[in-house]
């Protein structure tokens, strides 16, 4: 068996981080292929050293670029000197001081950060070290190219039986060597990428959490942790807000049956979230996770005998779309279409589209409303489960909270409901009493 250690930049912050990651992926032998992040943050006030090299690269005057160029190398030192590496970094500095003086591209300074601690991390487990960008390659809209990527990195992945390769970036597909990032948290991607083509039995994602919780901690006091999800409930949490792993990172390995660990570098042996194409492990609870957002606002359209009107819906679409503008969710009537947007991206272009939405049906009466939030309820066990939207009905009224709209797939798998912003957390707190902490 072999597996993905991906890891995490809080996991890779400084040389004690790397110390337990090494002891990780020695009392494994099957962890043979490593994806590092760039170091986090070592405490609560401390700089990413991303957000260092960007900060770099964009500085104002000479002085200003030295003093955070300075910070980077301090930061690769102190992890080589604390884990009495050989290794010297300096010859790579040197390149990419040159290179950002050259404002040879963001994409490129995001990515040195995963790098330089790939190679630093690959001289500490004495493991191979292969450049992403060498193996990785990356269309212009940051979607990975499988066509062009899939033949090398397995090639190269069949050729080393332990290797480090650096998360986050690769080339350019148009233009190999010209260094192209994922978006942030990308090396996760990266992770999903590398399992793939390595045959893997299990991607493990270490970070500084044990998996998923089933509501997030900074509205509901120490929520339950999530064992196993499926790959479509992990899909609508991360939709919604839930944010432990990339949300495009199930992707490449979804079609391929490989799980997903997410483990915890600083508490190991914790068993984490096993994420999973699906299962036959039953549920500890009807449903497997909330999760939610705010910002979002209604247009409710009305107009008599909409629903014999052919065509209706298209047409209001349409203007959305003329206007790059992607709809959340359509609950309808009879005689009314409601489309939920997001706010931030609507409210520069309303009048246009509401001017749009007149000359293309005619409406009897448009109707805008903002200060909208949206909580998903997600779970597997729902749909052999009675009264779920009941309960959540139950919930909510018990608190006092107006339900603005409410949406069910035919698929069962999860409830979305509406509500005002300033109920959003009684709101998540009264679900998740109704079905995790039912003493509460």
């Amino acid at each position: 068996m072999k597996k993905v250690a991906k890891f995490g930049g809080s996991s890779l912050a400084d040389a004690n981080q790397f110390k337990k990651v090494a002891a990780i992926i020695k009392e494994d032998s099957s962890r043979k292929i490593v994806v590092p992040s760039a170091p986090g943050k070592r405490f609560k006030e401390d700089i990413k050293v991303t957000d260092l090299l960007h900060n770099a690269y964009l500085a104002k005057t000479e002085k200003e670029f030295q003093e955070l160029f300075s910070a980077i190398q301090e930061r690769y030192n102190s992890i080589i000197d604390e884990l009495e590496l050989t290794i010297s970094l300096q010859e790579e500095f040197d390149t990419i001081e040159k290179a950002f003086k050259d404002k040879i591209g963001l994409d490129y300074a995001f990515s040195r950060g995963e790098y330089l601690n790939g190679l630093v991390l690959a001289d500490y487990l004495g493991f191979t070290f292969i450049d992403a960008k060498d193996v990785i390659f990356i269309d212009k809209d940051g979607n990975y190219d499988e066509k062009m990527t899939d033949p090398i990195l397995s090639k190269a992945l069949i050729q080393h039986e332990y290797v480090v390769i650096p998360g986050f970036y690769g080339s350019l597909n148009t233009q190999p060597n010209t260094i192209k990032a994922f978006s942030r948290g990308g090396s996760d991607v990266t992770g999903s990428i590398v399992a793939k083509n390595g045959h893997v039995a299990l991607y493990e994602n270490w970070t500084d959490v044990s998996g998923f919780l089933v509501a997030d901690p900074r509205y509901v006091h120490n929520p339950e942790s999530i064992g196993t999800i499926t790959y479509k409930e992990l899909r609508e949490l991360s939709y919604m807000g839930a944010s432990v792993l990339h949300e495009n990172s199930i992707f490449p390995i979804r079609n391929e049956g490989i799980p997903i660990n997410i483990k915890n570098t600083n508490k190991p042996t914790d068993a984490g979230t096993l994420i999973v194409e699906s299962t036959c492990h039953k549920p500890d609870h009807v449903i497997t996770g909330i999760a939610g957002k705010k910002g979002f606002a209604t247009i409710m359209i009305e107009k008599d005998m909409m629903n014999s009107e052919i065509g209706f819906g298209r047409k209001v679409l349409q203007v959305l779309e003329e206007y790059q503008i992607s709809f959340e969710h359509i609950p309808s009537g009879i005689d009314t279409m409601t489309i939920i947007v997001n706010t931030e991206d609507f409210i520069s272009k309303e009048q246009a589209i509401l001017s749009g939405i007149h000359r293309a049906v005619q409406p009897d009466t448009i109707t805008l409303e903002s200060d909208l939030a949206l909580i998903a309820i997600v779970g597997r066990g729902m749909k052999a489960a009675r009264g779920t939207a009941a309960k959540v009905f139950t919930a909510l009224a018990r608190e006092n909270v107006n339900i603005k709209m409410i949406d069910q797939g035919s698929s069962e798998l999860n409830i979305i409901v509406g509500v005002r912003n300033c109920y959003f957390e009684d709101a998540l707190k009264a679900i998740y009493h109704e079905f995790i902490d039912l003493d509460a």
